[in-house]
């Protein structure tokens, strides 16, 4: 019986959506749209370090220029319906992920929610590779959560309305 201890904790590993060992974690990010969830645009790998979550992107495909990048708190990156009732893509990954409440965008180094990433910066080629630190997340952090890249930059502030971000433009779950 001790045998099928490890067994059964590696089957848990395996039946989860990113990939897992002990204090990493590495999560597929798929293109998005009004339609749904379509083909996968590379990988984010995400470590713990005394300095907080290590992320390293690579990913492709996106356009030149700076990008939003949070951590959302559904744990699904399916289109939805607004308020008004328009398809909106990745709605389903719900809001950024504020455990403590603060209702305020302030950066991945300020106190308001905790699923504010640095942005992520794409090359000519539409490539990104850049790594960036979230000190104050683990990759436990990320586990049933949507890792959400936005159409636009991101101010770290509440105006324009979550950063001006924009739109939701890839997505994966943790």
């Amino acid at each position: 019986m001790p045998r099928l201890v490890p067994l059964i904790a590696l089957i848990l590993l395996l039946c989860v959506p990113g990939q897992a060992s002990a204090g990493s974690l590495e999560v597929t990010l798929h293109a998005i749209s009004a339609e749904g969830v379509g083909d996968p645009i590379g990988t984010v790998k995400a470590h713990d370090s005394d300095q907080g979550l290590v992320i390293t992107p690579s990913l492709q495909g996106l356009s030149e220029g700076e990008h939003g990048f949070h951590l959302h708190a559904g744990d699904s990156c399916d289109a939805a319906l607004n308020a008004e009732g328009v398809m909106v893509a990745g709605l389903a990954a719900k809001g950024h992920w504020d455990p403590d409440e603060t209702n305020t965008h302030l950066g991945p180094f300020g106190n308001g929610h905790r699923g504010d990433l640095s942005r992520l910066v794409v090359d000519a080629d539409g490539n990104t590779t850049t790594t960036v630190v979230a000190p104050r997340l683990s990759t436990s952090d990320l586990r049933g959560r949507a890792l959400v890249v936005h159409a636009g930059g991101d101010t770290y502030s509440d105006v324009p309305p979550l950063g001006g971000g924009g739109a939701r433009i890839a997505c994966g779950v943790g």
